[in-house]
């Protein structure tokens, strides 16, 4: 009997908006592409457009072999676990869908699988392919796909590139020359283990090797909104910079300057302007960075005992130089030069940088929703703060003024938001600005209630919410994948708007959360994984090469004081 790998996806630029799907049929035994087919589907729902995608590929499998398996691959958890018949499916667009796909071959033949969206490439190309061919007035053409070339370039690429925007995820050829510059090490460390007794010979932990640091994360679930059940909220953890929100990072030639042989140090400085001089029109930075990794490696690699200072530095300069060589200027012929590269990785970016533009972002204080840890986002009553939560602002105001470094106040268009901003605006002499991109999230029918009343009155609805960023609450919600979106094309306006200034955000859980999530490149779940407390303060730093620093997370010690 045959067997047909089946995959899918749909996208909608809007939830709803122009949607499309696109899909594959893959022959189980040799990995062929059988068929492939996008549409574009009008005005849907993201997974409208799944179950659309899913349904167009089961009957081209049963085209294909009405007989045959078919083991069907998608990365919206919801399609999977409704088909499964594991949820149940309430929505009344997505019912008769789901109905016409469970008929279109015997459920025995049909099985389903869950599979990260990074093993989707084929069917996301296809969909968005799809949408853009709408976005023409077109519909999609298979003449003219790059889908399943794309999919494949995705899985091994001649030149990496980014996986998202700047600040998102540090990717493609940043990864490349990160992993480049840890193989250096590597080998140095080796070079330095084998040095004659009695040398100052040190063994670096390879954990050592790896630029920037990362945050403990909450491992309980906690509401996104004014916060679930169970659990203290008023423990503040700094983050991964470890100096508060105001401290620089140090460039990767001050990292080479602190530290170690001064020959390695020249060696290597040589190797980036020998690179920069040898540069042929078009040639990748790639090439530079292999010479520099060569350079930095044959040093330590000659003969003689290897001190600790050795080693040290020439981590460092393995580091730096990385990031050295992707300031070679790329643009300067007509060649062609392929993608830009990905923001650089760690602490080893250029010293000119300037002053990066910081978000500090306060969560508001309590409202009367808070403490019975109820759902309060942008459609419900609009609560205003509480005592307890003018009280707490008070406090972080006063802690602000100390610090002294915030030079403007950004704030959501709700109230509870306003009214703390306001209050922290005076004490600071500053005046607020209202930011609507700031707005919590809408949790549609879940407005007002606990946790526990939403788990007891729609179960599926936040089971499915719980498991796909892309599903709704009940009633027309907001999802998390459009907050984020939304999120995100409010921090690339504030960012280009305040370069270089301290700037506070007064906003709600899911904004501050999604920002985080964001510069540290962590999936959708992470959201769940986040304790944020009323009236805490946490800080993002976006510099001009696309990175961001997460500085501080859920600090809430000024309350204590």
């Amino acid at each position: 009997m045959r067997e047909f790998i089946v995959e899918a996806d749909g996208g909608s630029r809007g939830n709803p908006g122009p949607a499309g799907y696109g899909s594959v049929v893959i022959d189980a035994t040799t990995g062929e592409t059988l068929v492939e087919r996008a549409e574009f589907i009008g005005v849907a729902t993201n997974n409208v457009a799944e179950y659309r995608g899913l349904l167009a590929r089961l009957r081209a499998a049963r085209e294909l072999d009405p007989s045959a398996r078919v083991r069907v691959r998608m990365d919206s958890k919801l399609v999977v676990e409704q088909m499964s018949g594991r949820w149940k499916i309430k929505h009344p667009d997505m019912k008769p869908l789901a109905a016409e796909a469970a008929r279109v071959l015997p459920s025995g033949q049909v099985a389903y699988e869950w599979i990260p969206r990074e093993q989707n490439k084929h069917a996301d190309r296809l969909a968005n392919e799809a949408m853009d061919a709408g976005r023409r007035g077109e519909q999609w053409n298979e003449g003219a796909s790059r889908a399943a070339l794309d999919a494949r370039s995705a899985v091994a690429p001649a030149v990496p590139v980014p996986s998202g925007p700047p600040g998102d995820a540090v990717a493609g050829a940043a990864k490349a020359r990160e992993a480049l510059s840890r193989a250096a090490a590597e080998r140095i460390s080796e070079g330095a283990a084998d040095a004659s007794p009695g040398s100052e010979a040190e063994t670096v932990p390879e954990g050592a090797a790896q630029s920037g640091a990362s945050a403990a994360a909450g491992s309980r679930v906690e509401a996104v909104a004014e916060g679930r059940s169970a659990g203290c909220g008023e423990t503040g953890s700094e983050a991964v910079a470890g100096g508060g929100f105001g401290a620089d990072r140090e460039s990767g030639s001050e990292a080479v300057a602190g530290s170690g042989s001064g020959a390695v140090r020249e060696t290597g400085s040589k190797a980036v302007a020998r690179g920069r001089e040898g540069t042929a029109p078009g040639m990748r930075v790639e090439a530079v960075a292999e010479d520099v990794r060569r350079t930095v490696v044959e040093a330590v690699a000659k003969p003689g005992p290897k001190t600790g200072d050795d080693v040290r530095a020439a981590r460092a300069v393995a580091r730096s130089t990385a990031a050295a060589a992707a300031a070679v200027p790329a643009a300067a012929t007509s060649a062609p030069v392929g993608p830009a590269a990905a923001p650089t990785v760690g602490w080893g970016a250029a010293p000119d940088l300037g002053a990066p533009a910081t978000f500090v972002l306060l969560r508001h204080g309590e409202t009367p929703l808070t403490p019975q840890k109820r759902f309060s986002g942008s459609g419900g009553t609009d609560p205003s703060l509480s005592d307890v939560g003018r009280g707490q602002a008070e406090r972080v105001a006063a802690a602000l003024a100390r610090r002294g470094t915030v030079q403007h106040v950004l704030a959501s268009p709700l109230a509870r938001t306003r009214e703390t901003a306001g209050i922290v605006a005076a004490r600071l002499g500053l005046d607020v600005t209202v930011e609507d991109g700031l707005i919590e999230t809408d949790f549609g029918a879940w407005e007002g209630l606990t946790f526990g009343e939403v788990r007891e009155r729609h179960p599926d609805d936040l089971t499915a919410w719980l498991a796909d960023p892309e599903a709704e609450p009940t009633g027309g919600g907001e999802s998390f994948a459009a907050t984020a979106v939304r999120i995100a094309a409010a921090r690339d306006r504030l960012v280009a708007a305040y370069a270089g200034r301290t700037v506070l955000l007064v906003t709600h859980v899911t904004p501050i959360k999604t920002l985080v999530r964001l510069a540290l490149g962590a999936p959708p779940e992470s959201l769940f994984r986040m304790e944020l407390s009323a009236a805490s303060l946490s800080a993002v730093a976006y510099y001009a090469d696309g990175n961001a620093s997460v500085r501080l997370f859920n600090d809430t010690s000024h309350l204590r004081s």
